[in-house]
């Protein structure tokens, strides 16, 4: 009876649970269901049968393939005969546009005056006679002298395309007035009607203008265009109407020549002037004809170029020249860009001869011949006339004065010096003359290899959509510079994100972008020249500037971008460090810089250390008389000749501080006028302290043998000495942060970088990236100080027989007086020796083992030579004032300082020897 209860209950929850559980389980049921059912739906899908094979497949496919093939083999050809025609010669191209419209012209010709038949009968009449009207007859002839201009003068496009716009103004002008002359037919006349009056052209041009204002404006108008393009043809100006129709009518013989025998001798005198290619006839000297593609192609050249000078009259045979020849004749002698090193033109060079003028002229009239024949010589070897002198009176040739500047130096062979200074023993020295140095061919202004690079540059901002256009450039001797303007709201970032992709463009890795140029809104690309020019240091120091600047300390550097050749003074740097890899140009700049000194300084102006670890790279320079010691070659004795130049620098202050000075020039003004005098009862005779220029060709072997003592005297000569005349030029091909240390750089403003290895090298020299682009060969950064941007620029060369040249003049005029005290150390030595007492045998031993085991330790000393604590330690000190060993480091063993090598050096110091 219990159990029946039970059994009611359990199928009852057996009924329930199947309920519930189906109702939580459906969303995953449903999901599964809709899974699976494409699976069987596919799964229970018959197979679709087969298409039936369509018998007309196979001829579509090959009828589609013959075509595409022929297409492509017709496009092949075609594209290959245009490839063919843009590698065409150009003058090719011309003459065959011009032989086109020959062919043209005939065809013209035969429609309209023989009355073609036929389809091109019919085409002439409906395209010539239906544009033109009645005036159909002239267009043979037009497009005949066309044809014909273009096989004269296939290289004057300009005056091409000036002929083309003034033939379109003048017909159009002259069609309209036939137009309404005819009555002003309409459209709807007929297009008979229209033909027979000024055709279509004249319809369009005067049907407008007669409906707007009528036929009483409309025709003073179109007479004004034909007037105007009647102008354009003939290239005349309003304002020459009347010169050109006085020539006309000399040409007819209605008018006649009124001219003196004056003007006649002044117009032979102008035509032997000229150049010879521009020289005309007897029958052509009474009036220079007006040549208007000449005109056109004079004022293109000059819109190009530098503006020119007008050309200057030659003075009367037997007439003396006044102030205004001179002055005529001097400035036509810049044109040719004297700045840029560039010669005068022929004219101008031609005219050069026979004038003179000076302090010591003769008071007698100087004839002046006329132009000689000039002897044309290769442009390459063209010389350039040095304008950088005054002028010296010479029977044979002389110079024009420079009368650009406020007043003219007296003639003299040398540089302008102020004073010629009387060396020791009543020796008048002479400065070397310019003459010893090489003179350099003018520099290219533009090159097929520069058009080549603007044409790459472009290409490269249309593939990638930057609006940006190459509107010029300037070429330098190593690099040309090209100036690109960026189009409104784009970014100069687009410009230097493409780096990569104009290097690939041009060719060249060494791509260096400039953003902006500097005081341009532009930027600037700088891309090797594949042609590039050499720069000789003559040209430089032959420069107006460099020529009348008394400067002693004025050198040559080189040339930068823009073609103007750079030269600074030494004196107002006032310290340089110069640096690059090997073989990019460092010891020639050095090379030029001495040579500069010597071309420009006595030796009572300038006195040099030279200092040369490699021992070969000055050698050239021995025996000069401006050296104030032996050239150094061991780096302990340049450390030695570097703390003797922080001694005069100390002696020198002393004297400026005694008399009140606040820059050595002052004082050396004062001594040789006389103004100051020694005090009383002292012996001491004052002399003008000369500048003392130090030049260390590398720098890193110093730093290596004596780190400490080099850098303490360099701070403290570039922080003092420029007051005392007293400057430094640094040169290392390791511009490490070891060896061209932070205070050496603080120091040191003015800085030149020849080509790095890396761009870590570039910051240590710079500060900023830019050296690592840089080619080499010369090429470097100058950036002097106060200057905020780098200057690119090519140093200048100087060779080997011009070096030996101005040595050997040099050489001639006196000899060398060194100093004794510039390397040898003083009082230090003795004071040391006394110091060493009886202990000379034992610190000989104690340096040879420390030496020898490259082990300071006072321990060892202590075991190996058996003396005490006090003993050894009094032993290490003084081989640290040897320069034996480095400092107490505690407990660690010193440095040594000296290698095994140099032991016997060491210890002859030690005995005195």
């Amino acid at each position: 009876m219990a159990s029946r209860p039970a059994a009611k209950k359990s199928p009852a929850k057996k009924a329930t649970a199947p309920k519930q559980a189906p109702a939580r389980k459906a969303p995953a049921k449903k999901a599964a269901a809709k899974k699976a059912a494409p699976a069987r739906k596919a799964a229970a899908r018959k197979p679709a049968p087969a298409p039936a094979p369509n018998p007309t497949a196979g001829v579509y496919k090959l009828v589609r393939a013959l075509w595409l093939g022929v297409a492509h083999a017709v496009g092949a050809m075609f594209r290959g005969l245009g490839r063919g025609a843009k590698g065409l010669d150009p003058a090719h191209r011309k003459d065959g546009i011009a032989l086109l419209l020959l062919a043209l012209s005939l065809i013209v010709a035969a429609g309209t005056w023989a009355h073609l038949r036929g389809p091109v009968g019919d085409l002439v009449e409906i395209l010539v006679t239906g544009a033109f009207g009645r005036l159909d007859l002239l267009v043979p002839i037009l497009l005949g002298a066309l044809a014909v201009r273009l096989i004269l003068h296939p290289d004057r496009l300009d005056a091409n395309g000036r002929i083309v716009i003034g033939l379109s103004a003048l017909v159009i002008g002259v069609l309209g007035q036939v137009h309404i002359a005819c009555g002003g037919p309409a459209r709807s006349d007929g297009m008979q009607a229209i033909r027979d009056a000024g055709g279509l052209i004249g319809w369009g041009a005067a049907t407008p203008l007669t409906y707007t204002m009528g036929d009483v404006l409309a025709v003073p108008l179109l007479v004004l265009l034909t007037f105007f393009g009647l102008l354009v043809v003939t290239a005349t100006p309003v304002t020459a109407i009347p010169q050109r129709l006085r020539q006309l009518g000399l040409r007819l013989g209605i008018v006649h020549d009124t001219r003196t025998a004056d003007d006649e001798r002044y117009d032979e005198q102008w035509r032997e002037a000229l150049p010879r290619s521009r020289r005309r006839g007897p029958a052509d000297a009474a009036y220079d004809p007006y040549d208007p593609d000449a005109a056109e192609q004079e004022a293109l050249a000059g819109r190009r170029s530098r503006p020119r000078r007008p050309a200057v009259r030659q003075p009367d045979p037997g007439r003396r020249m006044d102030a205004v020849d001179v002055a005529a004749a001097a400035a036509a002698a810049l044109d040719g860009a004297v700045l840029h090193g560039m010669p005068p033109s022929p004219l101008v060079a031609d005219l050069t001869h026979g004038v003179s003028i000076g302090e010591n002229e003769p008071t007698t009239p100087t004839p002046v011949p006329a132009a000689r024949p000039r002897q044309d010589k290769p442009a390459a070897k063209a010389a350039v006339p040095d304008l950088t002198k005054a002028a010296v009176p010479d029977p044979a040739e002389a110079a024009v004065p420079d009368l650009t500047k406020a007043a003219p130096q007296p003639p003299r062979d040398l540089p302008p010096r102020a004073e010629q200074l009387q060396l020791s023993g009543d020796i008048t020295y002479a400065l070397p003359s310019l003459d010893l140095l090489t003179r350099g061919g003018p520099g290219k202004a533009r090159s097929a290899a520069n058009d080549a690079v603007v044409a790459s540059l472009t290409n490269v901002f249309s593939e990638f959509k930057v609006d940006a256009a190459v509107t010029g450039f300037t070429r330098g001797p190593t690099v040309t510079r090209y100036e690109v303007e960026l189009g409104p709201a784009v970014k100069v970032e687009r410009i230097t994100a493409l780096t990569k992709n104009i290097a690939y463009a041009v060719a060249s890795p060494d791509v260096r972008i400039i953003s902006p140029i500097p005081g341009k809104s532009a930027v600037g690309i700088e891309i090797p020249n594949t042609d590039r020019e050499m720069v000789n240091v003559g040209d430089v120091l032959r420069l107006a500037d460099s020529a009348e600047d008394d400067d002693p300390m004025l050198v040559a550097f080189g040339k930068d971008v823009e073609g103007g050749y750079v030269m600074h003074s030494l004196a107002k740097m006032p310290h340089m460090l110069v640096a690059g890899a090997t073989g990019s140009g460092k010891s020639s700049c050095i090379n030029c810089l001495i040579t500069s000194i010597m071309m420009r300084a006595t030796p009572e102006d300038v006195r040099m250390v030279l200092v040369d670890p490699k021992r070969v790279e000055l050698t050239a320079y021995e025996g000069i008389p401006h050296l104030i010691t032996p050239i150094i070659t061991n780096p302990k004795r340049a450390a030695e000749a570097l703390q003797w130049v922080v001694r005069e620098m100390d002696l020198r202050y002393d004297d400026l501080a005694a008399y009140g000075f606040r820059h050595i020039d002052d004082f050396n003004k004062a001594v040789r006028s006389g103004k100051v005098k020694p005090p009383e009862g002292s012996e001491r005779e004052l002399q003008p302290y000369p500048y003392l220029l130090v030049i260390v060709d590398e720098l890193a072997d110093l730093m290596m043998v004596a780190p400490r003592d080099v850098e303490d005297a360099i701070v403290r000569i570039t922080q003092l000495a420029r007051a005392a005349g007293i400057h430094l030029v640094l040169a290392t091909q390791r511009p490490s942060v070891d060896v061209v240390t932070g205070l050496i750089k603080a120091n040191v403003p003015s800085r030149l970088a020849f080509a790095t290895s890396s761009l870590a090298d570039s910051r240590v020299i710079l500060d900023q990236p830019g050296a690592e682009k840089l080619i080499g060969k010369g090429d470097g950064l100058f950036l002097p100080m106060g200057a905020n941007k780098p200057t690119r620029m090519q140093g200048a060369f100087v060779t080997e027989d011009e070096i030996a040249a101005v040595v050997q003049h040099c050489k001639d005029q006196m000899t060398p007086v060194f100093r004794d005290d510039v390397v040898v150390g003083g009082q230090k030595k003795k004071e040391i020796d006394e110091d060493i007492g009886d202990d000379l045998d034992l610190l000989c031993q104690a340096a040879e083992l420390v030496v020898s085991t490259q082990f300071g330790s006072t321990s060892m000393l202590q075991r190996k030579l058996r003396v005490g604590f006090a003993k050894a330690g009094r032993l290490m000190d003084l081989m640290e004032s040897r320069g034996i060993v480095g400092p107490s480091e505690g407990s660690k063993a010193r440095d040594v300082l000296v290698k095994p090598d140099e032991l016997d050096g060491v210890l002859a110091v030690i005995r005195g020897e």
